[in-house]
């Protein structure tokens, strides 16, 4: 159990998918304008990392791994996760219609997500069972969402403030990022 809770601390926060590893960045700062859309994907990508990493470890462990076709596990992982992105963005279309117009093109690149993709692939790397990759991915998409989340609150009250013009726009969202990363790993003495 506490093999299990320092994976979870971990990947959430030591390990932050996009302000340690670096992944994701490209959907982390462009849905970042406001905390609501910021919410719904970072809801989104929980679903999908969980049950990408769900599906994949089982496909690994009980197909790929089994049959000597470990070389593929890129390309279904890829697989699966373009299947679980289209699930989301049907049920999302249907449901909730103002999030899916929000969210717009960043949705589909889910499934370009690098951070997905690297979740996967890292269960697979650190030979983690299926408790334990269930775990990382959870503590992943949590670590993505609370990070995205973070810098759309902050954007939402930078916004007012006065920023030299050479700063405004990305500039100094990349300047936040930068900051929170720095802030984020002070997290690193957790464990």
């Amino acid at each position: 159990m506490v093999e299990l809770l320092i994976i979870a601390i971990s990947s959430a926060l030591v390990s932050n998918v996009v302000l340690s590893q670096f992944l994701g960045i490209c959907s982390f700062v462009g849905v970042s304008k406001k905390v609501s859309t910021s919410a719904g994907m970072g809801g989104a990508v929980i679903f999908v990392i969980t049950i990408a990493s769900i599906v994949a470890s089982l496909i690994y462990e009980f197909v790929l791994e089994p049959l000597g076709l470990d070389w593929l596990n890129t390309i279904v992982f890829i697989l699966v996760i373009a299947a679980l992105v289209q699930i989301v963005e049907m049920f999302l279309k249907k449901c909730m219609v103002s999030l899916y117009n929000a969210l717009g093109v960043y949705l589909p690149l889910i499934t370009t997500n690098c951070a997905v993709l690297g979740v996967a692939l890292n269960n697979v790397k650190y030979e983690y069972s299926f408790l334990q990759s269930v775990v990382n991915g959870v503590g992943t998409a949590l670590g993505y969402t609370i990070a995205i989340v973070l810098l759309a609150g902050i954007r939402e009250h930078i916004e007012g403030n006065d920023i030299p013009h050479n700063f405004q726009g990305s500039p100094i969202v990349l300047v936040t990022a930068g900051l929170m990363a720095i802030a984020f790993f002070g997290f690193s003495g957790l464990l």
